[in-house]
């Protein structure tokens, strides 16, 4: 049995759908249906079953699930354990952020909490969602930054990481203006005329959000998708083109609306607030991150 078939298997836990797991896990559909298909065989029986609604998780699978979870934790942390032993624990400072939020709020965010000099060496991380995740629960980071909102759940679970709330956002929709300066891809839509959509794939936090937000809307939107990324800055980039309509953060789009390039393609309608959080494991860190925390905390 190995480490990754757990790890493969968490994430079709997750995500119900085999496609969008392989994304997260960054392997190919083929491979990684293999693997979780050689962790039934070393369990000894299926763990999943298949339906139009995506995967679901038969009684097996789902004891299978809370034991993982906690087993692939423990194992993470007997490494470390081993490598403190062993005086090789590192002494650097490593932050994993999202995306969007490696671009726009870390920068002005860490030069608030000290002189960058005192930190020591600093190791920032930018990856997606599933995957920043993934680098905390493996102890591969010290933190991590991101956006979350209290009805879309993670995989931190409260029962091994606390979070700090460090900023707040706003996911705005955006779309070039017209030549009346409306927005081109104007929310609702119509069954008739769909708005363009510019989507998040799978692997990324923001898009975990506004699958959740968009179910409690008052008003249902007509969307086309036509292009998706895990990637913020693509799908800005794309906006800006005037090849559809995106949710971004206004942390990130904000010059572009106050110099007319992108507008509110809802009217104020169809906007989600969003946290900033920085999580970390409630075990005991190195000292180097037990101090940074504390200067966040203040």
């Amino acid at each position: 049995m190995e480490l990754n078939w757990l790890e493969d298997f968490l994430a079709l836990a997750e995500h119900r759908n085999f496609s969008r797991a392989a994304e997260a896990r960054h392997v190919t559909q083929p491979a990684f249906s293999r693997r979780i298909q050689a962790l039934e065989s070393w369990v000894g029986t299926p763990l999943v079953l298949r339906t139009p609604q995506g995967v679901v998780l038969n009684a097996a699978g789902e004891y299978l699930r809370e034991q993982a979870a906690a087993l692939t934790r423990d194992l993470h942390q007997m490494r470390r354990g081993a490598l403190k032993a062993a005086g090789r624990e590192r002494a650097a400072l490593s932050i994993a952020a999202t995306h969007a939020l490696s671009f726009t709020f870390f920068p002005g965010w860490i030069r608030t909490l000290s002189p960058i000099e005192t930190l020591g060496t600093l190791n920032l991380v930018s990856d997606t969602m599933t995957a920043c995740e993934r680098l905390l629960l493996a102890g591969d980071a010290d933190f991590l930054l991101c956006h979350v909102r209290s009805d879309v759940p993670t995989r931190l679970t409260a029962d091994a990481f606390a979070s700090l709330l460090v900023g707040s956002d706003l996911l705005v929709p955006v779309s070039v203006p017209d030549e009346a300066g409306a927005a081109r891809w104007e929310l609702p839509g119509t069954p008739a005329a769909p708005v363009r959509l510019l989507a998040y794939s799978g692997a990324s936090g923001l898009g975990r959000i506004l699958d959740v937000a968009q179910r409690s809307f008052a008003q249902a939107l007509s969307l086309d998708t036509v292009f998706t990324s895990p990637l913020a800055a693509a799908l800005q980039t794309m906006s800006r083109q005037g090849q559809g309509m995106a949710w971004l953060p206004f942390t990130m789009v904000a010059e572009d609306l106050a110099a007319g390039h992108l507008v509110d393609a809802g009217g104020g309608r169809f906007s989600v607030a969003v946290e900033i959080r920085l999580f970390r494991p409630l075990r005991r860190q190195s000292n180097t991150a037990e101090a940074f925390w504390t200067a966040v905390s203040r």
